[in-house]
């Protein structure tokens, strides 16, 4: 079969890669849909990203669904012709940190197109996959393969949403309009949230922010002063996601953040300068999210009731073929919000 492989910086080729026959308690699953995330693009751009180097070729991908094809011994609950969609995380279930149930903490983890431990973690982007029968999740028909492969990055936001508590009634800002805050637009709306601001230095994502529910889409490059009327008196809003991973977003929110705040931050940008004066004497509350856990089952249980609709935010489909060409697109945030591979 063929894969999706990365070998260096921008050195992205289409190669045969091995299929590899379920043993007990796993499943081959033919791959139908795959997202080009972030952590992708940086593999593609960069070669990695900080310390975590392609070191050698690897499938990139950690955003799939597809159909099950065959089953190992054991596996009772799942049977070929199933579509489902793939959690990509294999914690150990071993270490101190999922003996305490945070699986997403686990020390051991094998998260699936990761170059983090040397053999790397192949990725989804190939024609087929053998993975743990628990990572395979059933998505009811009226689910497509498009939207079944957005539960990852669904997870890791609803995860993000579980940090923050409670949004029913809250004012909700969100900075950074990529996949992640549009999808933080989508789940506030669906919580509840009575007033959602997005901001964004480009036109396109905050298009698509107000087509998932933002009130206000703000355009920082064009009018920079423009929370500035959410910033009076101690500032008015309850919870700030923050999906840029830019200082500069986080820090030009601060204003309009009210006393006993809470600043979830998705967004990873590397180390950055806070404003602690700020932070100490408004007694905000700053709060890190990573990855997921029970959380992907939720989002697949929310596609399948149909209570949310993640269309808006599949903008283009490329056959894998053509990945090149769809990393590349996948780039330009003047057009593309989620950028998916068809195999």
């Amino acid at each position: 079969m063929l894969g999706v492989i990365i070998h260096a910086q921008k050195d992205l080729r289409i190669e045969p890669v091995a299929s590899v026959a379920p043993a007990a308690g796993q499943v081959r699953i033919a791959v139908k849909a795959g997202g080009i995330c972030g952590s992708d693009l940086h593999y593609y751009l960069h070669g990695g990203s900080g310390s975590i180097r392609v070191r050698e070729p690897m499938a990139l991908g950690h955003e799939m669904a597809g159909i099950i094809e065959e089953c190992g011994a054991g596996v009772s609950h799942l049977v070929p012709g199933m579509r489902v969609s793939v959690n990509p995380s294999s914690p150990c279930y071993e270490c101190e940190y999922c003996r305490e149930g945070a699986h997403n903490q686990c020390m051991n983890m094998q998260f699936m197109g990761s170059a983090m431990r040397l053999p790397h973690a192949q990725g989804g982007f190939r024609q087929s996959i053998t993975v743990s029968a628990a990572q395979a999740i059933p998505i009811a028909e009226t689910v497509t393969m498009a939207e079944a492969a957005m539960a990852e990055p669904l997870a890791v936001v609803l995860h993000a949403m579980k940090q923050a508590g409670p949004l029913l009634g809250k004012r909700v800002l969100v900075t950074g309009c990529g996949p992640i805050g549009a999808l933080c637009v989508l789940v506030a709306r669906n919580a509840g949230a009575a007033e959602i601001i997005a901001t964004d230095v480009g036109e396109f994502p905050l298009q698509v922010a107000r087509k998932l529910g933002a009130t206000a889409a703000l355009n920082m490059a064009t009018t920079p002063e423009a929370l500035a009327p959410y910033a009076t008196g101690k500032g008015t809003v309850d919870i700030l996601f923050e999906a840029s991973g830019n200082q500069a977003a986080l820090n030009g929110a601060l204003a309009a953040i009210r006393a006993g705040g809470i600043i979830v931050q998705l967004g990873l940008g590397g180390d950055v300068t806070l404003p602690i004066n700020a932070i100490v004497t408004k007694e905000l509350q700053l709060r890190g999210t990573f990855r997921f856990d029970s959380e992907f089952q939720q989002a697949v249980d929310l596609m399948n009731s149909g209570r949310i609709d993640l269309t808006p935010l599949v903008t283009h489909t490329l056959p894998f073929q053509e990945a090149n060409d769809a990393f590349m697109l996948a780039t330009d945030r003047s057009r593309a919000m989620k950028v998916q591979l068809s195999f």
